[in-house]
């Protein structure tokens, strides 16, 4: 075992709190649904960025390159200033949902470069311009942009030109759990002197303006070893602990409360209030900072100027023994040795986890993406319940509130370290999002993928009915049911890193999985024909319709993705029952039970019951969603996207040893197969072994495979030289349209970035673009498709080339294909597409951002430039493929 691997033991069994300290610190918690307490629900405009510096939060802190215990009692985060801005660089800056031309946009630059689940080892990279930040100009020609021209970058404000900006490098180590080491590095990239001050700053969040019985939690200024400034913290639950700053910096105190004064023309309970350090520094008010070194934000105040192409570093240390030894050195040799060590045991750590054939590039891509991961996390707060009441010390919310945004989830209430999609763009967890994400989390720590998606289903999480909460701005939506798949794989995963498979794991959350299914009959099958509607099923946003919408009474869609996924939700448990049956045969019944419904639903997805009007469409060979219009007016929405490729998931097999130890799952599964021979479409038991017949379930048979196949490998149609894409390019000459009652005309039409349509709002438009979680389930759809078939199904690939390829191959090549969008290949990685900065510049190039999704024409990164959430999922890709 590594170190790293050791210290992740002590941590699951609880010896050593390795994880007690990390960088679960939010890079935006303004403009959220859990700060907004207006009567309109409007997020972005009641608590926007310009109140950020100067009105405590509720219910999260946020920072940049930020790093916080678990609870988020103690925060510690970078702030800057260049001597130009009129806004000290406390947090990142970003459009709001209405500012931007394709939605909400961080508009910084910054990198994950390093990092270990322990968090024993952090590396953190701020791009921060000498020039004046351009705040203003964003605004104002973001604004003036429409959704048919791109966003308007800082780039393109020209504050990068020759190089006249700072790398503010921040890294962390652990010596031991409670003893964290600080290192802020600023390197002057441009051709002249530049001064620069860099902030440290700590501090306490806001717990005791609110009406709980906390103690006030206090900083300040004591006297410390010769040649470093000394912080003494006090905090109710974790008591005392110290910060040393290496050198002679002016010390800085204030509170982290609200300038009621700047906000809302009120008196301030307190002279010196959250923003006190901007006042002091930018608009020169001596008497912001309290006098008497003291408060619940402190830091230390270090100026410099910088030589063109030299360094300035700042160390710090954060511990839980006061560093009163006069004699000792704690910034010397053994400060660096500490890192040069950590840094080490990172690099044993990858070694150990990545494919031994990858070329150094792919490794590096690969290392970022589990970077961005670990950073990823946060340490997440909301009490609904409480939200909804309002605060006692507070005024009270309007009377609307308790009937507006999710109103019915009062049971919840969050407080835990959670994976999060993007610390700034989505600072709130999404239910599918997470499930991707702990299957590229369980490559590295596998105990904390299981705990997340076990996190998901207690008590105060899942709702009573069974229902698991979509995401912060609607927990009531409904995300893709992929909980059941993540489970599985994980389990898999975890099982060949240990050894060991963790049965428990399955069981616990197998038996919760049965609730939430429950759910999904109950409430998206109404008419128990095993045919469902979803609504915000991850893939609305290609259809002609909101699907979160109502389409009015006795209209109706039948979706071909949300039955699909049910589908894949029943297979996957099945997989699960069968495996605990092994050790306990009543799991028999429930795999019965599972067989039964997969089965059901895929002869209704073919054929809806006999009607002749099923979601297989034999003309076109390709699934559609179904359009009711009342009782009589029923049409097909002949649009090829991925809503119909999803059926292709819903693919699994089973060994005759798997059935053989299953007796009576097998009597009563033949029993069905005798008494329903209309299924048996979708039950192949064509291949064999010595042990008998081997078994295949999928929605679409051999024969519907091979015509769907053809659309899937198309360069046409959905392959791209980038992944699969979401619609077909085949809707570029081809748009889709249908005519509603009133005589309006809905369609849809391939655009391979961000739609230009404002049907769904906000930055939640587009039709062609490339998924990685969409092409990652179908490349292990296809890889288990050639595990039933082998040799023997082989597809064109590309269509019309005339070249043939096992559904392996395929699967290769397709996983390729979405590494190459980060991979350099003849001096460019398509994910930057033609901005030459980022393709050539040595101080550029090699920094990856893993974007929300991609162009589907020129793999170029759109939507979340940091949503390293699902797109992590290349780190699997790239050790499968072996690049």
């Amino acid at each position: 075992m590594t170190s790293e691997q050791q210290r992740l033991q002590a941590s699951a069994d609880r010896e050593v709190h390795w994880k007690r300290w990390g960088a679960y610190l939010s890079e935006r918690q303004w403009g959220t649904v859990r700060e907004d307490y207006s009567a309109d629900g409007d997020a972005w405009d009641y608590f926007p960025h310009d109140h950020a510096r100067s009105r405590a939060y509720r219910w999260g802190e946020d920072g940049i390159a930020g790093f916080c215990d678990r609870h988020q009692h103690i925060c510690f985060a970078l702030a800057l200033w260049n001597e130009k801005d009129h806004i000290l660089k406390e947090r990142l800056f970003g459009l709001t949902n209405f500012e931007g031309n394709h939605g909400e946009d961080v508009k910084e630059y910054y990198y994950y470069l390093d990092a270990i689940p322990t968090n024993c080892y952090l590396k953190y990279l701020y791009k921060y311009p000498q020039a004046a930040f351009p705040y203003d100009q964003l605004r104002i020609e973001n604004k003036k942009r429409t959704r048919s021209q791109p966003e308007y970058e800082l780039l393109d404000t020209g504050v990068f030109s020759e190089n006249r900006y700072f790398d503010v490098f921040v890294e962390y180590a652990k010596a031991t759990f409670e003893d964290i080491l600080i290192r802020i590095t600023a390197w002057n990239r441009g051709p002249e002197p530049a001064r620069l001050r860099v902030l440290p700053t700590l501090w306490f969040r806001n717990r005791w303006d609110w009406g709980d019985p906390y103690d006030m939690p206090e900083v300040r200024r004591v006297t410390g070893p010769k040649g470093a400034e000394l912080l003494a913290l006090d905090e109710f639950h974790y008591g005392k602990r110290w910060l040393i700053m290496e050198g002679a910096p002016e010390m800085l105190f204030t509170n982290n409360e609200t300038n009621t004064e700047r906000l809302y023309q009120a008196k301030n309970r307190t002279p010196f209030v959250k923003d006190a350090f901007h006042r002091y520094l930018i608009e020169g008010e001596r008497g912001a900072v309290n006098p008497e070194m003291k408060g619940t934000k402190a830091a230390g105040h270090f100026a410099s100027e910088i030589p063109p192409g030299k360094s300035w570093t700042v160390r710090l240390r954060l511990m839980d023994s006061n560093p009163s030894d006069p004699q000792k050195d704690y910034f010397g040799a053994e400060f660096e040795a500490w890192f040069d060590k950590r840094k080490k045991e990172a690099d044993e750590f990858y070694e150990q986890r990545t494919h031994v054939g990858i070329s150094d590039d792919a490794r590096m891509v690969q290392r970022q993406a589990f970077a961005g991961l670990i950073w990823g996390k946060q340490s997440y707060h909301y009490d609904v319940d409480r939200w909804l009441k309002g605060d006692p010390t507070q005024p009270p919310p309007d009377p609307s509130r308790k009937f507006g945004r999710n109103h019915e989830w009062t049971h919840l209430h969050n407080s835990d370290v959670i994976s999060m999609p993007d610390k700034w763009e989505y600072p709130w967890y999404a239910a599918w999002d997470l499930a991707f994400h702990c299957v590229a989390m369980a490559l590295i720590d596998p105990d904390f993928a299981k705990d997340q998606l076990i996190l998901f289903m207690r008590e105060w999480y899942m709702h009573p009915n069974g229902q698991l909460p979509a995401y912060e701005w609607n927990f009531s939506d409904v995300n893709p049911p992929v909980q059941a798949w993540a489970a599985w794989r994980v389990y898999k995963i975890a099982g060949r890193i240990s050894g060991k498979p963790d049965r428990m794991f399955l069981v616990r959350v197998f038996h919760k999985l049965l609730i939430n299914f429950t759910w999904w009959v109950n409430r998206k099958d109404p008419s128990g024909r095993n045919v469902f509607e979803g609504g915000f099923l991850g893939l609305d946003n290609i259809g002609v319709f909101d699907r979160s919408r109502p389409l009015g009474p006795g209209n109706y869609i039948d979706q071909s993705d949300g039955t699909s996924w049910m589908a894949m939700f029943c297979l996957d448990m099945l997989s699960m029952a069968i495996e605990l049956a092994e050790a306990d045969p009543a799991y028999e019944d429930v795999a019965s039970k599972f067989f039964e419904h997969f089965v059901y639903i895929a002869s209704a997805m073919n054929d809806m019951g006999g009607t002749g009007i099923g979601l297989w469409d034999e003309k076109d060979g390709f699934y559609y969603d179904v359009l009711h219009l009342g009782e009589e007016k029923v049409m097909p929405m002949k649009v090829r996207s991925m809503v119909g490729l999803t059926p292709l998931f819903a693919v699994e097999t089973y060994e005759p040893q798997d059935l053989e130890r299953m007796k009576g799952f097998r009597r009563r599964m033949q029993w069905f197969l005798d008494h329903h021979p209309d299924v048996k479409d979708h039950v192949d038991m064509s291949q064999q072994t010595k042990h008998g017949p081997r078994l295949l379930l999928s929605i679409a048979n051999r024969a519907k495979l091979e015509r769907i196949y053809r659309y899937v490998f198309d360069e046409k149609e959905f392959l791209s030289q980038h992944g699969v894409r979401a619609l077909s390019k085949y809707h570029l000459q081809h748009p889709f349209e249908i005519r509603d009652r009133e005589g309006i005309t809905h369609g849809v039409d391939y655009e391979p970035a961000e739609s230009t349509t404002d049907l769904f709002g906000g930055n939640s438009n587009w039709r062609g673009p490339v998924w990685f979680p969409m092409n990652f389930l179908l490349i292990e759809a296809l890889q288990r498709v050639h595990f039933y078939y082998g040799e023997g199904f082989k597809v064109e690939y590309p269509t019309g080339s005339g070249q043939q390829k096992t559904l392996w191959q395929a699967g290769a090549e397709l996983s390729k294909r979405l590494s190459h969008i980060f991979l350099r290949r003849n001096g460019r990685r398509p994910v930057y597409a033609d901005t030459a900065l980022f393709q050539n510049d040595p101080y550029w190039k090699d920094l990856i951002l893993f974007f929300e999704y991609f162009n589907g024409d020129t793999g170029a990164g759109l939507g979340a430039n940091h949503q390293t959430g699902w797109t992590a999922l290349v780190a699997k890709l790239i050790e499968q493929s072996g690049e």
